[in-house]
């Protein structure tokens, strides 16, 4: 008997319903298709628009929604035009975040043989590692809250071992997890600035009693300006990588450039019991209702999130599944003939999500 899972969706705002709907469409065509999972899908308003409407950002029955969920599905979010009396923009993800403990930010970066990339790529070479960003401290712990006066500003930075500690055990189980699927060689690059702060110090010295947990895999380190140089230089070197939130914050979107832009970046935000799963971009108000949105990056978190789950529940037929929309995606990608406005093509969010339909069951 097929197993059930729930899903969670947070629809989003701009373009991010564009983007949802024909990703839902992708993952109901395999659930249907499978003969031993089944989701079932529910929708959970929330953010800017929803905000606009009702004076609500995130309902309580929303967040009942997400933490009773499986897994969440989570589309681009916020207005810049509407926000709280106080300023503030509307960032529903960023309250998951806060209250799932959503600790590890998880950004693939991936680049295939025919994808385009700014990079001089050497023949035979393929991009595929994973950046790990600590989500809930560092330089964002203090998120609006810094001291600031006349004369000057201060922010703090918050680095705890409870945290740390659970970050750099997820991170070695991904790099075991990716080894045994033949994607990397089981390395673990912690990216501190420890030879000038303290607190990166102490965050090494915690990566390094988890390494030596792990005789099995690789590890070593390397400062975070150094990284940033060899993303450059020789990103096809790296296989996972962990490092701070602010950090990760800036590495991530030097990933996503590498891959052409933040429409091919999928990313999750998982903690021990819940998984959030969306795309690294914005809601685009610019363009949005007019169909010409990305929805690669939505379909990659999706392939992200059945991957996850398929870990999580020990089931097989979802990680499967996983690794098939991914690739499909990669190979829609590689043929270039329906690539989007962003990507230099001219394809609609339709045809493009159609074309990652055909290729998973037409192909």
């Amino acid at each position: 008997m097929a197993e059930t899972f729930n899903i969670a969706v947070f629809a989003g705002d701009g373009i991010g319903p564009e983007i949802m709907a024909p990703t839902v469409k992708i993952l109901r065509r395999m659930s249907d298709a499978s003969d031993s999972y089944s989701l079932r899908f529910e929708d959970a308003p929330a953010g800017a628009a929803h905000y606009a409407k009702t004076g609500e950002s995130f309902p309580e029955s929303s967040m009942n929604t997400a933490k009773s969920a499986d897994a969440i599905l989570l589309s681009a979010m916020g207005l810049p035009d509407v926000r709280y009396e106080d300023g503030t923009e509307i960032s529903p993800q960023i309250d998951l975040r806060k209250a799932l403990t959503l600790f590890a930010g998880v950004r693939p970066v991936t680049v295939k043989t025919g994808q385009r990339t700014p990079l001089n790529m050497p023949e035979g070479k393929e991009i595929d590692f994973v950046l790990v960003r600590e989500s809930t401290e560092g330089l964002f712990y203090t998120q609006g809250c810094g001291e600031v006066s006349e004369n000057e500003a201060r922010e703090t930075l918050l680095i705890t071992r409870d945290i740390s500690e659970k970050l750099f055990r997820f991170t070695f189980e991904m790099a075991q997890n990716r080894k045994k699927a033949g994607r990397g060689p089981g390395r673990v690059t912690c990216v501190d600035k420890a030879n000038v702060f303290r607190a990166f110090a102490f965050f090494r010295d915690m990566f390094n009693a988890e390494a030596s947990r792990h005789p099995e895999l690789e590890s070593d380190h390397a400062y975070v300006d150094a990284t940033a140089l060899w993303m450059v230089q020789k990103p096809w070197d790296f296989d996972v990588l962990v490092t701070e939130n602010m950090f990760g914050d800036i590495l991530s979107d030097l990933g996503a450039g590498l891959m052409g832009g933040l429409g091919l970046a999928p990313s999750a935000d998982i903690g021990l019991e819940h998984a959030v799963f969306q795309p690294c971009h914005g809601s685009a108000p610019d363009i949005a209702g007019q169909g010409v949105a990305n929805p690669m990056a939505m379909i990659l978190s999706a392939a992200m999130m059945l991957d996850w789950l398929g870990i999580e529940k020990d089931h097989a037929g979802l990680v499967d599944d996983g690794r098939r929309l991914r690739e499909a995606v990669e190979d829609v990608v590689a043929d270039g003939r329906f690539l989007t406005r962003d990507l230099g093509g001219s394809a609609g969010t339709e045809e493009a999500a159609s074309a990652v339909l055909d290729m998973l069951f037409v192909s």
